[in-house]
Parts: C-alpha cells; sequence; structure tokens
C-alpha cells in the first residue's frame, strides 16, 4: 500500500465517464429525386478532434466526423456528427495528457460516431454505409510532425524576413 502513495505511476487512471451525441445532422438536398436516379457516389470524410477540460482532471473530447456523398457536382447527402465523451484522467503529465487526448479518445469515441452515421444514413433512404477503421495514433503522429515542422520553418521564415531589410 505504501508503494502506491509513492508511486505516481500507480495513481494514473482513466475513465471513461459518459458517451453521448453532441450535435447530428444529415442533410439530402435532391431527396427525393435522387432515389429515382442512377448515381454512382463518391464520399469524402473530414476528420477533426478537440477537447476542453471541464473539471480538474476531466476533458471533454469530441470527435467530429463530416462525410459528404457526392455524383459528379451533386450533393447526394451531408452528414455530421460531434461524438463526445467525459474523461477522468488523473496522474498524467501533460505530455501523456495530450497523447490519450489526441489518439486514445478519439479511437474510443469513433465507433459511436461510424454507427451514428450508418444509422442516420440509411435511416435517410440510402444504403448502408461502412466507414473503415482508422488509426488514430497514426494520425495523431502525423498531425505532431506537421506542427513541429510549420514551428520550426516559422522562425527561419521570419529570420529570413529580416534579412531582406
Amino acid at each position: 500500500m505504501a508503494d502506491e502513495q509513492t508511486n505516481p505511476a500507480a495513481q494514473k487512471q482513466l475513465v471513461l465517464q459518459k458517451i453521448y451525441v453532441k450535435d447530428l445532422s444529415f442533410e439530402s438536398p435532391k431527396a427525393p429525386a435522387i432515389f429515382t436516379s442512377n448515381v454512382s457516389p463518391q464520399t469524402q470524410i473530414n476528420i477533426r478532434s478537440g477537447a476542453q477540460e471541464i473539471a480538474p482532471n476531466t476533458q471533454e473530447v469530441t470527435l467530429t466526423l463530416t462525410l459528404e456523398a457526392k455524383d459528379k457536382d451533386t450533393t447526394l447527402f451531408l452528414v455530421e456528427v460531434a461524438q463526445s465523451g467525459i474523461f477522468f484522467m488523473p496522474g498524467y503529465t501533460a505530455e501523456e495528457r495530450s497523447v490519450l487526448i489526441g489518439s486514445f479518445c478519439p479511437a474510443t469515441l469513433y465507433p459511436y460516431a461510424r454507427e451514428a452515421i450508418s444509422d442516420v444514413v440509411s435511416k435517410g433512404g440510402f444504403p448502408q454505409l461502412l466507414l473503415q477503421p482508422i488509426n488514430f495514433d497514426a494520425l495523431y503522429a502525423q498531425a505532431i510532425q506537421e506542427r513541429s515542422a510549420r514551428n520550426s520553418a516559422a522562425p527561419a521564415t521570419a529570420a529570413a524576413g529580416g534579412e531582406t531589410h
């Protein structure tokens, strides 16, 4: 028991307290005419996530998926879901918490968002839509690399700009 009190790793917790749909919208601007035509939809998905501290050691993480299905220049449907969760995460460093918020939490929320999109698309009169799994660890690593590249390029640009006077 004394080891638990002196070992900070023993005090780390990650508790999912709640999962909920924060926002959901579906548009099918060409319905019902679209159902009588032969179309070959192309889909595009946009993924973003964000977090806010709502209490000490407690984060609300929101994963937003926007999916648009088009046939040429015609939008067949547009669906957006903001899937949120409340995560209690005491005992982590700021860097560890950043990784959890940027990768683990969105990965936890994704199956719920994927199900919500599939359900609403089907209820909108379209065939079942199966979104493929996403590697949030890789997405997070890529975002960190891009941020690092932007930050290291900014001082070089400013220095170069200073030399042109």
